[in-house]
């Protein structure tokens, strides 16, 4: 008798702990951390697909593999960028588009156009960081506890957030720190 094949459940929610954070910082917490491993919802096209529609994204762009390829791509420069200051490979991926100006019965707007639309999803979270850097450089943060590699948009009044979540790195590093205390007397 063969033994039962099974197909892996398809991805209906984000399984990321961390979303709505701004666009350029939200695709880099499609890396996280989960039982000491990084966890990546960007390998295969119905992880980008659920990233694509937890930002709004899914009726504009194609969850393919070349969309995902350019995203992919994004992200590492987004990284690079982020963690370690480095442009040159974010700055290439800003020529992918521009923002063409407009003026509807509204007002005046702005509507990104791309080289290759396939850049889209990759091109706007670029841009998401531009805004970041010109609206509050300061208040990107990536999470203090160590065994976490997520990055928020510190929101707090006082700009003095330091975890991803309170809720599990916040109450696991004053675990930590309880328990080397405890260990001292």
């Amino acid at each position: 008798m063969p033994k039962p094949t099974s197909k892996p459940t398809p991805l209906t929610e984000d399984p990321r702990p961390l979303i709505g954070e701004p666009l350029a910082l939200d695709l880099l917490n499609t890396w996280w951390m989960r039982d000491g491993a990084v966890q990546d919802l960007l390998t295969i096209p119905g992880g980008f697909a659920v990233w694509l529609g937890s930002n709004g994204l899914g009726e504009r762009f194609a969850a393919d593999t070349i969309t995902l390829t350019a995203t992919n791509i994004a992200r590492g420069a987004l990284k690079e960028a982020v963690d370690g200051g480095r442009t040159d490979d974010l700055d290439a991926v800003l020529g992918m588009g521009r923002i063409r100006a407009t003026l509807t019965a509204d007002g005046p707007g702005e509507v990104p156009e791309f080289e290759d639309p396939r850049w889209g999803p990759g091109w706007l979270a670029a841009r998401s960081y531009l805004e970041l850097l010109s609206t509050a450089p300061d208040r990107i943060r990536r999470c203090a506890h160590d065994a976490c590699i997520l990055h928020f948009l510190d929101t707090s009044r006082n700009g003095t957030r330091r975890w991803c979540s309170m809720a599990s790195c916040g109450n696991r590093a004053k675990a930590s720190r309880h328990y080397a205390r405890s260990k001292e007397f």
